[in-house]
């Protein structure tokens, strides 16, 4: 009679059990006001530009992480814009640099003392010169923590999504999301985004051909 040999791999738990698997909800006004107030109350410099910074950006964590100085400083000034290639499409991708991200990340450069060449977010950690995805995501999770929401529904895509689905709530307007998200397919947009089949119709309906 034949005897089943199991072996460790049998027994392997899988990465996400017990984690709830999908999008990563975006943040409400109300609540980015509530981290931003939070942040700011507490003068924790540091993470005020990188929350501020990482909702205007609605940079993928990864590429986030690696913003240098130069990247969004030109002579001393934090710019209005900026661009940078992503890391995983390989293409370049703008964004804007609103008035109070302007204002935090210049206050963090200037507490910090970086220079040009330096990262934007360097690590606590010596053996990394910039702050890891991992380390970016606890710092999230502590955010929303903060505020009492589940840190289980939100992440880093949290603050990737939260502008790009306000802008979008408010003009319709896939492509601008798409050409800001740094998409190169509109489908990826709509599944980013989450587009109801009822929201896809509306816009269909104001659509005059």
């Amino acid at each position: 009679m034949n005897q089943i040999v199991t072996t460790n791999a049998d027994h392997h738990i899988p990465w996400n059990k017990g984690k709830l698997i999908g999008q990563k909800s975006p943040l409400k006004l109300k609540e980015i006001w509530a981290i931003r107030i939070r942040l700011q109350l507490a003068n924790r410099t540091r993470e005020l530009a990188l929350f501020n910074l990482a909702i205007d950006s609605k940079l993928r964590g990864c590429d986030l992480v690696k913003l240098r100085v130069c990247d969004v400083a030109q002579s001393n000034r934090v710019s209005t814009r900026a661009m940078i290639m992503q890391q995983k499409t390989h293409r370049p991708v703008q964004f804007e640099i609103t008035e109070q991200t302007r204002e935090s990340v210049g206050a963090w450069i200037n507490q910090a003392q970086l220079k040009t060449d330096q990262y934007l977010f360097p690590s606590r950690i010596h053996s990394s010169p910039h702050l890891s995805t991992r380390q970016y995501a606890r710092i999230v999770d502590d955010w929303v923590k903060s505020i009492g929401l589940d840190p289980a529904v939100y992440g880093t895509h949290t603050m990737r999504r939260t502008k790009a689905t306000l802008v979008y709530r408010k003009t319709k307007n896939l492509r601008a999301v798409q050409l800001l998200l740094g998409h190169t397919k509109l489908e990826s947009t709509v599944r980013y985004l989450g587009i109801e089949v009822d929201d896809a119709l509306e816009i269909s309906e104001q659509t005059e051909i």
